[in-house]
């Protein structure tokens, strides 16, 4: 995508230290934070740049812990930012969207807006329809979070932190919340790992909303890529708030146990994924893989790993793919699924990797 002239110091200042580093035998990490420009508010947003020297490099903004930028190698070493972003703060904020966005305090839907914690009724932001969605008006990915950067001879990456207080949004409970990026030397992936605590009982999902075309962001359409979807269920939903049930993929168009085409699929669904899946084996302590996809004419292909129970696939205008790896929606209200309830003295934590395989 276009980057902004501020940018383009930072740029160079990654390829001299990238050549210094990998001159004197320390590896080729490096870490460079430049200008995003200013919010509405006045704020001063911050850039950083997470490389390891193959030619992968993560861009993130501490605006809305938002990943900006994800840059790729295809087969021959080509190198193109597969995650559909904005130029600067001012973009985002203009333009709107969820693009590369930390979504929280809940990811996904909850019906009627309301949902019950040991008998109490809280009511939050209606803001798709009768329900609430991505976390309100005033959401995770429109505030400003405090960055800490990370440095080792292994990775480097940025925390990222938020307070959001009780009661926005209509959440009961001062919530902590921290995203951390990390990009380390020894293979293209970008880890995401998010953590929370709270001093009320109250509930949490969050999750990454990033647009992925492994041809290039806004290439085109995505109808040739393969997608696996490691899932053997769904679930099933009416007005996009689940039914409660789990039913099998097998001899549905949500049948993504193999490596399918998207686009004859998409035909079928009426243009457009918005379902969540079961992931096999998730919602455990380690990351398992989550769902798989490749571009067969660039050779680049994307492993979603997670400690999450469930994946979102979303299509969107079709040029694009979201795998949103979270808890299933409308969990608050279904005690059949696993729960969002976070109750003081405890911690949210999950961890989802974005993996680029070498081809």
């Amino acid at each position: 995508m276009p980057r902004p002239n501020r940018l383009l110091g930072a740029l160079a200042a990654i390829y001299i230290v990238s050549l210094g580093q990998a001159a004197t035998g320390a590896g080729a990490l490096s870490l460079v934070k430049s200008s995003f420009g200013t919010t509405r508010q006045g704020q001063p947003a911050d850039l950083y740049t997470l490389s390891n020297g193959t030619g992968f490099v993560a861009r993130v903004t501490n605006y809305g812990a938002i990943i900006v930028e994800l840059d790729v190698p295809d087969r021959s070493g080509k190198t193109v930012n597969v995650i559909q972003g904005f130029a600067s703060v001012g973009d985002y904020q203009s333009r709107g969207g969820v693009n590369g966005a930390t979504i929280g305090r809940y990811a996904n839907r909850i019906a009627n807006a309301t949902f019950k914690i040991d008998g109490t009724e809280y009511h939050v932001t209606k803001n798709s329809g009768a329900n609430h969605i991505h976390g309100g008006t005033n959401a995770f990915f429109k505030v400003m979070w405090s960055a800490e950067e990370i440095r080792s001879d292994k990775s480097v990456g940025v925390k990222m932190s938020y307070r959001s207080p009780d009661g926005e949004e209509g959440f009961p409970g001062n919530l902590d919340a921290t995203v951390t990026y990390t990009v380390p030397a020894d293979s293209n992936e970008l880890r995401v790992q998010y953590g929370a605590t709270t001093d009320k009982p109250t509930v949490v999902n969050l999750t990454n909303h990033g647009y992925f075309n492994l041809a290039g962001a806004n290439s085109g359409r995505i109808d040739d890529h393969l997608l696996m979807i490691n899932a053997d269920k769904y679930t099933p939903f009416v007005d996009f708030i689940p039914t409660g049930e789990f039913k099998p993929v097998a001899s549905t168009p949500l049948d993504f146990t193999k490596p399918t085409a998207i686009g004859p699929r998409l035909k079928e669904v009426n243009n457009l994924f918005d379902h969540n899946f079961v992931v096999n084996g998730g919602g455990g302590k380690e990351p398992v893989l989550a769902a798989r996809a490749e571009d067969p004419k660039s050779g680049r292909v994307m492993e979603v790993w997670t400690t999450q129970p469930g994946v979102q696939f979303y299509t969107g205008n079709g040029r694009a793919l979201c795998l949103e790896a979270e808890l299933y929606p409308d969990s608050p209200n279904r005690p059949e699924f696993p729960s969002a309830v976070l109750r003081p003295g405890a911690k949210y934590s999950q961890t989802t990797i974005y993996r680029f395989p070498s081809r």
